[in-house]
């Protein structure tokens, strides 16, 4: 058995509280903690108890670690990284490449010459990186285009003359092209222009928000670009913000992001499993170094009616174990539930796993060895292990992070 020492990224939007009071920290924290990553990732791979990072321990035995299967359809590298996160202010606007996008915009920042660890760098790594999230908390967040004519309902709702021009040009062309180029036209905008129209955009949301109510259909929106103008008072994120769909995912609820859907996550706890990269793409809401070019690149402007995922029974799965489906075929998640009292459970892995405890304790045992876990602890299930039993006399809930079927998602 090997449980993992997670990586511990401190960025400004994470929490002083959140992630330590879940996991049993110091609360505050020194600083905001932003994820720990429980994975093998070469910019931040977790540690094993001997001190080695995950990925060495799996490149000393690919096989034993990873299984035939997985090196046959992902080579020697773990295809999944695990994550807990949490946000208390917004994260950048960002999207994520296609395989192939990634590989070529990897392919030619290498041909520039810009290092691997610039600021400026987009791509750290050839891969992809579709993700889900699960909500540990009430999460909020921006994710994917609206419906056209929902947004067109929206910006009726709030009717700001700045934006009146592209409401028009939106209702003209009610598709992804429209959207393409609303969009295109909010991240081009001159900083004066831009700065204008979001103090103008700022002062309808107020206006509606005290005509309308907190609980009108739009206040949620409102509120949002509120909060985001007055940290970013002359970013086209705020405007961008009216385009995409505004999720309040509760405990328990998902949502999943493929290649190219522009999103941001606003505020909450989750779990977050992704394909095993570093890319992102930002077109706004951050500090960091923003690339529209790239981002536009790289963008899937067709709109996302639904971009939550809802848990269902787990395929073949363990008693009370409720699978997230996505077409991704580099990870599948799925969520154990151990009732107090509950009797243990025995498997066989299948291949390589992380299980991630988010609450209670749950008690690991594998090849006659038995370790406690609580809450922001994870465990290394190498493919060669040949049984696993979970117990929780207690309860516990403990996500299941396993590598996905390429062939079943093809098939999508």
């Amino acid at each position: 058995m090997v449980s993992l020492a997670p990586v511990v990224q401190a960025y400004s939007w994470g929490s002083r509280t959140a992630l330590p009071d879940l996991c049993g920290g110091v609360s505050p924290a020194p600083h905001p903690v932003a994820e720990y990553w429980f994975g093998a990732h070469d910019s931040g791979p977790s540690r094993c108890p001997d001190g080695r990072g995950l990925n060495e321990r799996i490149a000393a035995d690919p096989e034993g670690e990873l299984g035939e299967r997985v090196l046959a359809e992902h080579g020697g590298t773990l295809p999944f990284l695990v994550k807990l996160l949490a946000a208390e202010q917004a994260l950048s606007l960002q999207a994520h490449p296609s395989l192939d996008l990634a590989r070529e915009g990897y392919a030619a920042e290498d041909a520039r010459g810009v290092a691997l660890d610039a600021h400026d760098r987009n791509y750290r790594d050839t891969n992809h990186k579709p993700e889900v999230l699960v909500a540990l908390t009430e999460f909020h967040a921006l994710v994917g285009f609206r419906p056209v004519d929902r947004t067109l309902a929206l910006l009726d709702a709030l009717d700001v003359p700045g934006l009146r021009p592209y409401r028009d040009m939106l209702a003209a062309e009610p598709d992804r092209a429209g959207i393409r180029a609303v969009f295109t036209t909010f991240v081009t905008m001159p900083h004066t222009a831009l700065t204008a129209v979001i103090s103008d955009l700022v002062s309808a949301a107020v206006g509606y928000l005290t005509t309308a109510g907190v609980t009108a259909p739009w206040s949620a929106v409102a509120t949002t670009v509120v909060e985001l103008a007055e940290r970013y008072p002359s970013d086209p994120g705020v405007l961008a913000a009216l385009l995409l769909n505004r999720v309040v995912l509760r405990p328990g609820e998902a949502v999943y992001l493929g290649p190219g859907h522009l999103h941001a996550y606003l505020r909450g706890v989750g779990v977050e499993v992704m394909a095993n990269s570093d890319n992102v793409l930002r077109g706004g809401l951050t500090p960091k170094h923003v690339d529209v070019p790239e981002l536009m690149r790289v963008l899937e402007f067709a709109p996302l009616d639904d971009p939550t995922v809802r848990p269902v029974p787990a395929e073949g799965g363990l008693p009370g174990e409720l699978a997230y489906p996505t077409p991704a075929p580099d990870f599948a998640l799925s969520r154990i539930e151990l009732a107090p009292g509950a009797e243990a459970l025995t498997y066989h892995p299948a291949g390589p796993e992380v299980l991630l405890c988010t609450a209670g304790a749950v008690r690991v045992t594998e090849r006659g060895e038995t370790v406690d876990h609580g809450p922001g602890t994870a465990v290394w299930v190498a493919a060669s292990t040949p049984e696993v039993t979970l117990a929780a006399p207690d309860g516990a809930t403990v996500f299941r992070t396993r590598v996905g079927d390429a062939a079943a998602a093809r098939g999508r």
